[in-house]
C-alpha cells in the first residue's frame, strides 16, 4: 500500500482539537483525497487511474481528506455501494483550485453581502463545500471541523479524467482496521498519516473560514 501510515495514537496528540483544519496525507505535488463507492466502480478507477464505467458525471461527487471523517461517512466501508474505499492521489494545484472554487453549501453572511449574492455565486460554481464535525473511530463527534467537497460539471470532469495521478484501493487495510475500532483497541489502530494542509494565501484562508 502507497499510503503512509501512523499509530492512531501517536496521530491524535498531535491532531488539531477544534477549529477548522484540512487534515490530509500530502507531499510537494500531491494530496490524498478518499471516496467510497461500489466495486463496479472503484474497480475500473482503481485499474485505469480516473473514472469510467458506472461513474455518473451528472450527480455531485463528494470527496473528503480525512481518512476517518471518510470511514464515519461509510461505516468502515460496510454501507450499501460505498463498500470499496478509494485514497486518490489528486494534483495540488488542482485540489487548491477546487478549494478557490468553492462555495459554502450554506449561507454565511461573512462571506456573503446577502443571501441572493451566496445563491448566485452557488448556481455559478461547480464546487460545494461543507464543514461538518470530525468524528473518532467510533463515529463520536469532536469539535474539530472536517472538510468535504461535492464537484460537479466541468471540475467532476477534470477530476474524474485529468487531475488524478493514482488511485489505489485500500478495501483490505480498512476492514483491518475497522476490527480494531470495533473492539475499542486503539493501542492497534492504524490510520494514515495526516496533517494540517497549510494554505499559503490569505484570501483563501478568509474564504474557506481557516485560522
Amino acid at each position: 500500500m502507497k499510503l503512509v501510515t501512523e499509530p492512531y495514537r501517536e496521530q491524535v496528540r498531535s491532531w488539531p482539537q477544534k477549529g477548522r483544519h484540512i487534515l490530509a496525507q500530502f507531499d510537494q505535488d500531491t494530496i490524498v483525497v478518499y471516496q467510497a463507492y461500489h466495486p463496479g466502480i472503484g474497480q475500473y478507477a482503481e485499474k485505469h487511474n480516473r473514472f469510467g464505467e458506472g461513474f455518473k458525471l451528472t450527480r455531485m461527487s463528494w470527496i473528503k481528506t480525512n481518512f476517518l471523517w471518510m470511514m464515519y461517512r461509510s461505516g468502515w466501508g460496510t454501507k450499501e455501494n460505498q463498500e470499496m474505499i478509494l485514497a486518490i492521489w489528486l494534483k495540488r494545484d488542482a485540489f487548491e483550485s477546487i478549494l478557490a472554487n468553492a462555495v459554502n453549501s450554506s449561507y454565511d453572511p461573512d462571506q456573503y453581502a446577502s443571501y441572493e449574492e451566496w445563491k448566485q455565486a452557488g448556481m455559478k460554481s461547480d464546487v460545494r463545500l461543507q464543514w461538518d464535525p470530525d468524528h473518532d473511530p467510533l463515529g463520536n463527534k469532536v469539535e474539530r471541523r472536517a472538510i468535504q467537497l461535492g464537484l460537479r460539471g466541468d471540475t467532476l470532469m477534470k477530476y474524474s479524467d485529468e487531475w488524478i495521478v493514482q488511485i489505489e484501493d485500500i478495501s483490505d487495510f480498512v476492514a483491518m482496521q475497522r476490527s480494531h475500532a470495533q473492539k475499542h483497541e486503539f493501542d492497534k489502530l492504524v490510520v494514515p498519516k495526516e496533517r494540517p494542509y497549510l494554505l499559503h494565501d490569505p484570501a483563501l484562508k478568509l474564504k474557506l473560514g481557516i485560522g
